[in-house]
């Protein structure tokens, strides 16, 4: 991994095996989970998945989402979970099915000393928004779903660029490039001055070969085409036309 970044790396998922690995391999600084990813995982308890998560990674930051789409069940989710752990972040997204904006719900639980991790924003507005409702002597993230910007035809650089900015002004607002879809988004963010990037494990596994020669990358892939095309017994010409050697 290159040691000169200085964006953090937080493992985004809710398979405990491959979390686990990340947190022994010490190349992340954190964790992020969401209620998408545990469907995919297969997790059928969620207070159970997130109490033995806490209590093998009790030392890096954690991140939680509420389920209710009401924002006075919101509350009493993020009460809930604010017991986990002193390491826990509850995230709440920046609004609910409506439409209706949770800036109101972060003023609460920021009063109350809550750290949050405000999710599923978009827009630079919504920055404004949540980083204006936070609370200057608490630790919070700010993540900002530059992947899912990208998705949309838009290029995500100014978005981030102008986000930096806004969380900036708001002393422990920490930046979040959520849904990076390749390795080089980590380098765009660390460009940028990003506090925080999620990745998958296939793009951490891949920050570990960072620096590989180009070179050894290209010859690689051809041994990996070979290896596929052996196994697979794949054939353009027939016996009789690979002995043919008049070339014809």
């Amino acid at each position: 991994m290159d040691n000169n970044l200085k964006v953090k790396i937080y493992a985004d998922g809710a398979v405990l095996d491959d979390m686990l690995s990340a947190y022994r391999a010490g190349f992340v600084s954190g964790f992020t989970t969401n209620p998408s990813l545990m469907k995919k995982a297969g997790v059928q308890d969620y207070v159970a998945f997130a109490k033995e998560v806490v209590e093998k990674i009790p030392d890096l930051p954690l991140s939680f989402e509420v389920f209710a789409d009401d924002f006075a069940t919101m509350e009493k989710e993020a009460e809930k979970i604010h017991t986990f752990g002193p390491n826990v972040f509850i995230k709440i997204p920046i609004t609910n099915t409506k439409g209706e904006s949770s800036v109101p719900l972060i003023r609460r639980l920021e009063d109350k000393g809550y750290s949050l991790n405000i999710t599923a924003i978009l827009t630079t507005e919504q920055v404004e928004a949540a980083v204006e409702a936070l609370n200057p002597e608490v630790e919070n993230i700010v993540s900002v779903f530059a992947g899912r910007i990208a998705d949309t035809g838009r290029d995500p650089i100014p978005y981030m660029k102008k986000s930096v900015g806004i969380c900036r002004t708001k002393k422990g607002a920490n930046l979040l490039w959520a849904s990076s879809r390749e390795l080089f988004n980590v380098y765009e963010a660390d460009r940028l001055g990003v506090d925080i990037i999620t990745c998958t494990p296939a793009i951490i596994e891949k920050l570990k070969k960072v620096g590989k020669p180009l070179g050894q990358v290209s010859l690689d892939t051809v041994k990996g085409f070979n290896k596929d095309i052996r196994a697979l017994g794949y054939s353009i010409l027939t016996d009789a036309e690979k002995n043919d050697q008049t070339g014809r």
